[in-house]
Parts: structure tokens; sequence; C-alpha cells
């Protein structure tokens, strides 16, 4: 069975307040940057990845890779450029990776099972954990009669198709019993998604930080869920094929995942000033950020059977909701190979 998935009317697409932001995570306004040395381009590149001693990343502006390495003072000791191509959501940078337009980028845990099933031609190459469990939540407007999970039946529910709130409410529907045919999914990007929330159009939202304490804190939602038993705890750093196979490419990608890791570790004790650099960076008051802060933190962990297994129950789920092509075997399209850069 596959979701009902409404595309939404163009009237009520226009931005409130946080621009296009950061998918299968947390996220920003999309927009070029530049990072150690090199100038970025926006998403939607093109052509080649190999230019010698450039890594040419996938970001996700204002939690992704460049704001993290740059809050922890962490850039410049990466020994080479670095291009940074920004996206608004995990998807689209997945596709990028496929046709060699990028290296390197970080993702929530349901774009690599839709990029694999798919057949492109990307590789699991890092993983991050958030101990508190799956961030992602969903939330109801303030005033909203619905009070419970099982109130969903019957409503319009926004997630952005491929991303980490995709495979988030396909748990909360299964492990409270609803059918995925019993709700109509509305496909949005977080931008289109915020405003369709704010104004109504949809009955509920399935989104990540910093929208969840965005939405708590400033307009009075209500989350009805988050955190254990749903979604899973696992985001990852996704690299094409081809560059993990070309040996000097893969050598970059190591120093880069170290380097990452150590500045994400950073992150887990200085709360504080990450959360400075975030709000910077995404215009959301400090207050908001601090606690996007310390509930979505996440450590660098290193890719073992466990983590393989979580992103294969993904698979089957997907699966059987008949939202993939294909079944595929995931541990196709993971290595182990740069787990020593988990532990720097």
């Amino acid at each position: 069975m596959r979701f009902t998935r409404k595309p939404l009317a163009a009237g009520v697409i226009a931005l409130a307040t946080l621009a296009a932001a950061a998918g299968c995570s947390s996220g920003a306004p999309a927009a070029s940057s530049s990072g150690s040395g090199a100038s970025g381009k926006s998403a939607g590149i093109t052509g080649s990845s190999s230019a010698k001693g450039v890594l040419n990343v996938g970001d996700q502006k204002g939690t992704g890779a460049q704001a993290v390495l740059q809050a922890s003072g962490l850039i410049n000791k990466l020994p080479f450029k670095v291009k940074w191509s920004d996206f608004t959501s995990g998807p689209t940078m997945v596709q990028a990776m496929s046709t060699g337009a990028i290296d390197i980028g970080g993702v929530g845990d349901a774009p690599p099972v839709f990029a694999a099933s798919g057949g492109e031609n990307i590789e699991i190459v890092g993983a991050r954990e958030t101990k508190g469990g799956d961030q992602d939540a969903v939330v109801v407007p303030k005033g909203s009669p619905i009070k419970s999970i099982s109130q969903l039946k019957g409503k319009k529910i926004g997630i952005s198709s491929g991303s980490s709130d995709d495979y988030h409410l396909l748990s909360v529907l299964n492990k409270n019993g609803i059918s995925p045919k019993a709700v109509t999914m509305v496909n949005l990007q977080p931008a289109p998604g915020l405003a369709a929330f704010t104004s109504k159009a949809i009955d509920a939202w399935d989104i990540w930080p910093p929208y969840v304490q965005q939405l708590a804190g400033q307009d009075g939602a209500r989350i009805l869920t988050v955190g254990n038993p749903y979604g899973s705890q696992y985001s990852f750093e996704v690299a094409s094929k081809s560059s993990v196979q070309d040996p000097a490419k893969s050598k970059e990608i190591a120093t880069y995942l170290k380097v990452l890791n150590q500045a994400y570790k950073w992150t887990g004790t200085h709360p504080g000033q990450w959360a400075k650099t975030w709000a910077q960076a995404t215009g959301l008051p400090s207050n908001i950020m601090q606690k996007a802060a310390v509930q979505d933190a996440n450590v660098p962990a290193t890719i073992t059977p466990a983590v393989a297994k979580s992103e294969q129950d993904i698979v089957d789920q997907f699966s059987s909701a008949g939202l993939i092509p294909n079944k595929i075997d995931i541990s196709k399209y993971i290595t182990s190979q740069y787990n020593s850069s988990a532990g720097s």
C-alpha cells in the first residue's frame, strides 16, 4: 500500500519565518556558502566532483557540517579545500551524490534507504547517534482538538517525502496500529511546510529540530510524540561510491570525517556556544536554539551490525508500506572502513 500524498495549493506556500531548512535532521535557509578557502554553490549543482585537492561537501546550512566546524573552530584543520553546496533536504543531496556532483554529505536515516532502493551509487560512511532517541516530532497547532496519536486518523499530516520525518511518522503510525491509508500525507519541504502549518492548511506536521522547538516556543504548538520508541536514533554521513573508490578522495573523506567527528563531540560539551552559532545561522532566538542544541545533541558512532540492522528495519517498513521500489540489502550500501574516525 502507498501513503496518499497530496500536493498543497500554491497559495499557502509563502514562507512565514524560517526559510528553506535542512531536511532529515534540522535546518536553516539554503544559500551559497564557502569554507576552507573554497567557494560554494547552491543546491541543484551538476557535474563532476573529481577535482583534485577539493572535497565537495553537501550541507544543510545552519545545522550541517560547515556550521558545526565553524562553531568548534576546527574548520581550518582540514588540509584541503572544501566546496560547500547547500541543500534543503537529504533526498536532494543524495541525488547530487549519485550524479557525482558532490562527494559526501550528512543526512538523516531515510534518505540512504530511498537512494539505495532506487539504485543510486551512494554509501553510508559514518554515523552519529542521538542518545535521547529520534528528536523528530509530530506537532499540532495551538488550539488543535487533536490531543493523541489516535486522533490523527483522517487528518492531513505534513512530511518531507524521503526524509527522516517520513520514517518517523511511519513508525508512529505502525506502533499505534494506524494504517497509513487512514491518513493523508502532504509532501512538503520545510519552508512551505512551516507556512502550511501556521496557516492550518495541514492538521499536523512531523518535523525535526529546530522547527519543533520553534513551533512549541513561539507558536504554542502541541507536541504529540517525540523520542523513543519512534523513528531511529541514527543520522549518517553518506558519500558517492565513486569517491569512496577513488584513493585520493577516500583519504580526504577519512580526514574530513575525523575532523567533523571532533567538531560534533565539541557541540556535546559546549551546547551553549553551539546554540549561539546555530541561532545566527537560522535567525531564531537563542533561547529556542539552546533547547534544540541540548535535545538534539548527537555523538559520533561506529558502523556496527546494530546500525546496519536499524537501517534494514527502515527498508523493511518502507517496503511493506509500498513506499520504495525495491526491498534491498542495505548492508551493500554501508562501509565500516572509516570507523576509526569516530573515535578520534
